[in-house]
């Protein structure tokens, strides 16, 4: 029993000192545990005195006697200039239907319906597509509209043809112009909403087109140019205003105006154009004439006054087919204009085919392409010279 009770008081003597024993490891584990914390605690506060430290020295400012300047790391973020290259393209008169009083036969109608669409971008090439912000003159209606306005000519087209400007590319439309009521309100409504149906931007009259390009913002108007009246300089002055408070940085100023076949701007053409270009405007486009007509360099500004037809439904053979697209890159400092100009001046046929009109227009190149950009520098020395061609980009 004895040897039985010493095994059993020392069992129990056994278990105590384990007792202490894991206390005693615990007590360590726990000092341990504490010195670790506080030695983290103590990297912690040097890191977090540091980082204060920098912070402040890189906030802070230094009186130079004039003002306060940051410090060179700030400096040079307010010091950095954002620089912008944009280029704008500019075709005339896209009808894109026809007068329903002519012939059928070869109409764009015909053509659509046997073609396709895309047949009438089928020579286009890239143009519209590689630039950053393309513009044209819509003149027709697109709608299924029957009640038409009281004139000799009223032009319409399906208004599933405004697919054929999102396939070339083209963003913005002029609707200014004395085609866009041919089928009364409904369809002025109904040509709305194709182009929206497509996302094409349109402007004219009391409709604005604002849009940012490379953080830049650009603006487009649109107005018929008959006459040059107080009433209308008002109204081009307040839109390039309403414009500028926008932080618009280049603004369009589409007219449609002057007289048909006519290759020389008359003076309406010309004292709209100018004042539209002391108002604000950077850029004037024109059409209407049918025909190309004058470029004019004027305070530092482009005024292009007649782009031509060019996919023009409206007559199935037109005498004289010659046509441009108007190409611009502006370049910008910080969102303002400078000074370098350049424009490039792409010759086009209004039909890829001499002996008619089949609504496909045609980039010209070599004797032909040269022979357009002469009739238009001709046409140009007839007014204000041609000067302008010192800008001309290289094709």
């Amino acid at each position: 029993m004895a040897s039985l009770n010493d095994e059993g008081v020392w069992r129990i003597m056994g278990s105590e000192e384990n007792g202490r024993r894991k206390t005693r490891v615990k007590r360590k584990r726990r000092r341990l545990k504490k010195s670790v914390r506080r030695f983290l605690f103590a990297i912690f506060m040097i890191v977090l005195c540091l980082f204060f430290y920098n912070n402040n020295k890189n906030v802070k400012t230094v009186t130079n006697g004039v003002g306060t300047r940051q410090t060179e790391l700030e400096g040079k973020k307010k010091t950095k200039t954002e620089e912008a290259s944009i280029t704008i393209s500019a075709a005339g008169d896209f009808t894109l239907g026809t007068d329903e009083n002519f012939a059928y036969t070869d109409s764009f109608p015909d053509e659509a319906s046997t073609n396709g669409l895309p047949y009438f971008v089928k020579e286009l090439g890239d143009i519209f597509k590689e630039d950053d912000l393309s513009t044209i003159n819509l003149e027709t209606t697109l709608t299924n509209a029957t009640q038409r306005a009281e004139k000799r000519f009223s032009f319409k087209g399906d208004p599933s043809y405004a697919e054929i400007l999102e396939i070339a590319g083209i963003e913005s439309v002029n609707l200014a112009n004395n085609h866009t009521f041919d089928y009364l309100q409904k369809g002025y409504d109904d040509t709305l909403a194709a182009l929206q149906n497509h996302k094409i931007g349109f402007f004219g009259y009391e409709t604005q087109y604002v849009t940012a390009i490379k953080g830049v913002k650009l603006g487009a108007l649109g107005y018929q140019g008959w006459e040059d009246t107080p009433e209308l300089r008002s109204i081009i002055e307040e839109d390039i205003e309403e414009l500028r408070e926008q932080d618009v940085s280049i603004i369009l100023v589409h007219f449609h105006w002057g007289t048909e076949k006519s290759y020389v701007p008359n003076d309406t053409q010309q004292s709209l154009a100018r004042f539209a270009i002391d108002s604000g405007a950077d850029l004037i486009l024109g059409h209407h004439p049918h025909v190309v007509q004058v470029i004019e360099e004027y305070n530092d500004k482009f005024i292009v006054y007649s782009l031509g037809n060019f996919m023009f439904g409206g007559h199935s053979n037109s005498s004289d087919k010659d046509t441009f697209v108007l190409q611009q890159t502006f370049q910008l400092k910080n969102g303002e204009l400078s000074n370098r100009k350049e424009i490039k001046i792409v010759p086009f046929s209004i039909s890829s085919v001499t002996s008619r009109n089949n609504y496909q227009p045609k980039r010209l190149h070599g004797f032909e392409a040269e022979r357009v950009k002469k009739k238009i520098i001709n046409l140009s020395n007839q007014i204000n010279g041609s000067d302008w061609i010192g800008y001309e980009a290289s094709q």
